[in-house]
């Protein structure tokens, strides 16, 4: 199901921001913390922070495909961690 809004990542919990099955997504981190962001082959949540991409203030991906954010498995999920509480704006089809 396709979507564009913000998601607020609670502290020290991963919190999927894609709510189906997606091949690329959008999205900005546009709170005062860092977050975390991995992808995952399927509805089951990381267990660790390895492998995960670092985005600060202001960054984030436009239009961008999983496969090339995560080219190691064949994500389908993404899902986001921070140690302080966040935001993060999302657009996926």
């Amino acid at each position: 199901m396709a979507q564009n809004t913000n998601i607020s990542i609670p502290q020290l919990a991963w919190t999927q921001i894609t709510n189906a099955d997606v091949t690329s997504i959008t999205f900005q981190n546009v709170s005062g913390n860092y977050v975390l962001v991995k992808g995952t082959a399927g509805e089951t949540a990381p267990t660790d922070r390895q492998g995960a991409i670092r985005y600060n203030t202001g960054q984030g991906e436009r239009n961008v495909a999983l496969a090339d954010l995560f080219p190691g498995i064949s994500a389908t999920r993404v899902w986001v961690f921070t140690d302080g509480g966040s935001t993060v704006m999302v657009s996926h089809a």
